[in-house]
């Protein structure tokens, strides 16, 4: 569904990564730990088509409540032309940044990143921001998903986020095939990644809530 101008929905996450097949366990990290945590994750590839793509990504932004940007990918691409650095991730987070400081009580935005120290270099206009460091691995995404999103009460821990991606991981090949789709990155496999999150959610809570 397309953002509309001046919508707003809470618990929903507007991610900015990379597409790419390098990248794809950690975009299945994402989604798995965000519907696992209660959010409803976005991103650009839900829609194609009408309004040009900066004012779907600046609608879209606008539409949700957190932002998280992922800038770990730093090094040139290596698809022709070669030698190409990739600014789609740090120009969106711009976008959220001036979207926070117009709209501070409706947005609030982090950076994911790989390395410790990194963004001191790659972007140092964000000195005195603390970025999310993963390390580049699964679990470290979940790990700052829950330091990024703590919630009073909340009992949900990286154990529980991690089985949530291993199912879904599991059916991403079923995915794929119902979704007539090529890679994981196409609209309509990413929301079936979503539907099937939202299965072992529901699977997860209901053992927990089982009597024994």
């Amino acid at each position: 569904m397309h953002p509309k101008a001046g919508s707003f929905t809470t618990n929903t996450v507007f991610l900015n990564i990379p597409y790419d097949k390098r990248f794809r366990s950690l975009y299945v990290a994402y989604i798995a730990g965000l519907v696992h945590l209660g959010f409803v994750p976005r991103m650009t590839l839900e829609f194609s088509g009408g309004k040009r793509r900066l004012d779907k990504i600046l609608a879209l932004i606008q539409s949700c409540q957190y932002s998280i940007h992922d800038l770990s990918r730093v090094g040139l691409d290596r698809n022709p032309p070669y030698n190409t650095p990739r600014f789609n991730m740090p120009f969106e987070l711009g976008l959220a940044v001036a979207w926070e400081k117009s709209n501070q009580a409706k947005h609030t935005w982090f950076v994911f990143e790989a390395k410790a120290h990194r963004l001191e270099k790659s972007l140092n206009d964000l000195n005195g921001t603390d970025p999310h460091i993963h390390d580049g691995k699964v679990v470290g995404v979940m790990r700052e998903l829950s330091n990024a999103f703590q919630r009073p009460g909340s009992q949900r821990t990286v154990p529980e986020m991690l089985k949530t991606f291993k199912t879904i991981s599991r059916q991403s090949a079923k995915i794929l095939e119902e979704a007539g789709a090529r890679s994981l990155f196409e609209a309509r496999a990413f929301q079936g990644l979503c539907y099937e999150a939202k299965v072992a959610k529901r699977e997860s809570e209901f053992l927990e809530n089982s009597p024994t």
